[in-house]
């Protein structure tokens, strides 16, 4: 349907502004999203993730910066002038067509010859893996199906870039699960570029090749699923990416790159890290599947000195059970662990530890009072 993907841009932001009255929803976004990518924008309500997915549209203008579609200015088209097509999260689909009428009405609308439409509409239908259900209505389908409608009449028409603002967050968890694997599987099949909405970090880490993580009308960070997952940079970006135990305290002594960090309540744990300094204020972000639990005797794996602590909740997750732990320093801890390990009731007393290269130190976030939900 496109050119294959060489890692060129498709789309580029630059100092992108949206501002409505005196609220910037999108404040000065600079990115490059590749040719053939899975790219999502991610991030809670109201962080700008839909204007800016609308600006490349072209269903909102900028009020700042440009939008260039394989180096073209586009920034000032309208919709129906961009080699894009949108898929709404209402799939707004006509209720009197049928499916293949449904799929095929853009191309009618171009005057496209009758005999090539219902060629790219077969094909569309063995895409989404729908053949057999051209003449069925709507109202005859289930949400996953028509989600899949609404993305074969975008596909249809052979856009450049598919945007999609999203499209799963009316069906249920399980049918979401199942159409994230669908979604990668056309995406690579028809190799054209996905920019993606979500405020769902599951989903995101799921499909995406890429992601760029919003927070207040910016980029947060930008970077691959394992690279926001394993080295967030900000506070924001480790708390909203997964879960995480956000830890306060200030480096009492340095070791080469090793320090002696001391934490709010007085427990201490080691870290490594570069340009850290004795005295210094921090704060570390510590993934609970990273964090070793056992009975309580005093040693850790690789000798890191344990914190002492005692188990308030257990929770049993399937494959794994999580451990709400207090410190004797006071601190609240989450852990996870395997399930075919040693258990630990509530009220045990335990030992936790982690790798120092485990505990990242993140960068403060800029205007961030409170992490969103």
């Amino acid at each position: 349907m496109t050119l294959p993907s060489d890692g060129s841009a498709e789309i580029s932001l630059i100092d992108l502004e949206k501002r409505f009255g005196a609220v910037r929803a999108v404040d000065g976004v600079s990115l490059e999203i590749r040719s053939g990518e899975f790219f999502s924008l991610l991030g809670p309500s109201g962080c700008g993730k839909t204007t800016t997915l609308r600006m490349i549209g072209g269903f909102e203008l900028p009020t700042g910066g440009r939008i260039l579609l394989r180096g073209r200015d586009i920034t000032h088209d309208p919709p129906d002038k961009r080699p894009v097509n949108m898929v709404f999260q209402q799939y707004a689909l006509f209720p009197h067509l049928d499916v293949a009428g449904n799929i095929g009405f853009g191309l009618r609308r171009k005057k496209v010859d009758r005999q090539q439409i219902d060629l790219r509409v077969s094909e569309a239908l063995d895409l989404v893996r729908l053949k057999g259900y051209e003449k069925r209505k709507p109202s005859e389908l289930s949400g996953g199906q028509q989600q899949r409608v609404a993305l074969a009449r975008a596909l249809v028409n052979r856009p450049n870039v598919l945007l999609l603002d999203e499209p799963l967050g009316a069906l249920d968890l399980k049918l979401r699960r199942q159409l994230q694997i669908e979604l990668k599987r056309i995406q690579s099949e028809v190799g054209i570029t996905f920019v993606y909405v979500t405020h769902d970090q599951e989903e995101a880490l799921t499909m995406s090749d890429r992601i760029a993580v919003m927070h207040l009308g910016q980029v947060e960070q930008l970077g691959t699923p394992e690279e926001l997952y394993e080295r967030p940079q900000t506070r924001f970006v480790a708390d909203f990416i997964g879960t995480t135990n956000l830890l306060a305290g200030a480096i009492e002594s340095i070791d080469g790159e090793a320090a002696l960090v001391r934490l709010e309540g007085g427990d201490a744990c080691r870290v490594v890290g570069r340009d850290l300094v004795a005295g210094q204020s921090i704060e570390l972000s510590i993934r609970p599947e990273s964090i070793f639990v056992k009975a309580s005797n005093g040693t850790s794996p690789d000798g890191v000195p344990p914190l002492r602590a005692q188990v308030e909740q257990v929770a049993y997750m399937g494959g794994s059970v999580q451990y709400q732990v207090r410190t004797h320093g006071g601190l609240s801890i989450t852990v996870l662990a395997p399930k075919t390990g040693e258990r630990h009731a509530v009220g045990s007393d335990v030992d936790i530890a982690w790798p120092p290269s485990e505990a990242l130190v993140l960068a403060p976030t800029a205007g961030q009072e409170e992490s969103a939900p």
